[in-house]
């Protein structure tokens, strides 16, 4: 026994490191199970046992790639729902503030052109010219406002070069000038309606104009009115065939607003021949084969009120015959060298004309109305009676007093 002992000890320090380190490992390696079984839920593997830590690790590496990828495709699918709209908004609002040539304000009909530009160039370009013209507008506004603030200052410093005195007077003599103007026209006006020579408008050619041409008779009806209520003796105006639903009517209402019906004037939907008998009444026309020479104070004119761009010619000389009434045209060759342009003229022009050959009967102060721009000068005018007693007069004026008994004329 002695002997297989001491036979044995020389090996024991070999021997027992190695059994000892084979210890360790398997202690180490339980440890490691134990620790990696802790952190990984059993819910998540029910039907595995005695897994590795190796394979336990890589489970839970696919299980965090799965779900990462998963975030990855909500988020595109989140993209992809997002309002392009919206989109282009950001988009323009990070170029706003990497200083780039964006405009403050982008309207919805502008932001559709945007997104319909098929390039990035093409999209720069366009949000550079709405820069550009917003620049403009705020420069044109900026400019506006210190010409109305150079006004008021302008105003404001006259204001205090007048005395508290002097304002009071002027502004009751403006009041009074005022009121007394609107009184003088008003009973003008009353009584041409009584004892006035009729003017009247004939409306009826609303269906043969387009709405921006029947905008622009109203107008020229609007400033024929103001015209014929500042003159010294007006026309009693007639709106006839005005009918209560026409857009002549609602345009003029729309014009003139709560003043429409104190207008001293006649508006009805009856027709001229009614209300006036047919061998009194002068349709004036410019194709009408009659010159007028004079006017007469016992006719009534008639205007046709259209403005005829792109009616046919003639269609006032048509309803004229139609009607069988007479028809004048003024004696525009026979005063005026016409250079260029149509021998029409514009309703308001008709109607100064006329009251200038009322009042005067001149057809050289009349025919001053005509544009200057429509003839080169004045024919010679014919001796017209009422024409060489003003000849006359102005004759007689230019010379000193005393000086025709003597025949000797003005230096």
């Amino acid at each position: 026994m002695s002997i297989g002992i001491t036979f044995i000890r020389p090996f024991a320090r070999v021997l027992v490191p190695f059994t000892l380190n084979r210890k360790r490992r398997v202690l180490y390696s339980t440890i490691l199970h134990r620790h990696m079984s802790s952190k990984i839920p059993a819910e998540s593997y029910p039907k595995k046992e005695n897994t590795s830590p190796e394979q336990l690790e890589l489970d839970g590496w696919k299980i965090t790639m799965k779900s990462s990828v998963q975030e990855g495709v909500s988020t595109v699918s989140s993209a992809k729902d997002e309002d392009p709209v919206a989109a282009t908004r950001e988009l323009i609002e990070m170029w706003r503030l990497l200083g780039r040539e964006v405009p403050e304000h982008i309207s919805e009909e502008e932001l559709k052109t945007i997104m319909e530009c098929d390039s990035k160039s093409s999209k720069k370009k366009y949000l550079k010219y709405l820069y550009l013209r917003e620049k403009m507008k705020k420069a044109k506004q900026i400019k506006k406002e210190m010409k109305a603030a150079a006004r008021e200052k302008a105003i404001q410093d006259q204001l205090l070069e007048t005395t508290n005195q002097e304002k009071q007077q002027d502004f009751l003599f403006l009041r009074l000038w005022d009121r007394n103007m609107d009184i003088a026209m008003g009973w003008k006006g009353a009584q041409a309606m009584q004892f006035g020579q009729p003017l009247v408008f004939d409306m009826a050619y609303d269906d043969y104009m387009k709405p921006k041409e029947l905008q622009y008779t109203v107008s020229q009806l609007l400033e024929s009115e103001g015209w014929n209520r500042r003159d010294v003796d007006p026309f009693h105006i007639h709106f006839c065939n005005l009918k209560p639903d026409s857009p002549f009517r609602r345009e003029l209402i729309k014009r003139y607003g709560e003043k429409w019906n104190k207008l001293l004037l006649t508006a009805t939907e009856k027709s001229h021949v009614d209300l006036f008998p047919k061998d009194s009444i002068i349709y004036l026309t410019a194709d009408s084969p009659n010159v007028m020479t004079t006017f007469k104070h016992d006719k009534i004119y008639i205007v046709g009120s259209f403005v005829d761009k792109n009616m046919q010619p003639g269609a006032s000389l048509a309803k004229a015959k139609r009607l069988k009434l007479a028809t004048e045209c003024f004696p525009l060759d026979k005063y005026l060298q016409w250079d260029t342009g149509t021998k029409n003229l514009t309703i308001d022009q008709v109607t100064r004309i006329l009251l200038c050959l009322k009042n005067t009967g001149s057809w050289e102060e009349a025919l001053k109305f005509v544009p200057k721009r429509k003839h080169t000068g004045y024919l010679e005018i014919s001796q017209h009676p009422q024409e060489l007693v003003n000849r006359i007069k102005k004759t007689i004026n230019s010379f000193p007093k005393g000086s025709l008994n003597k025949y000797t004329p003005k230096k």
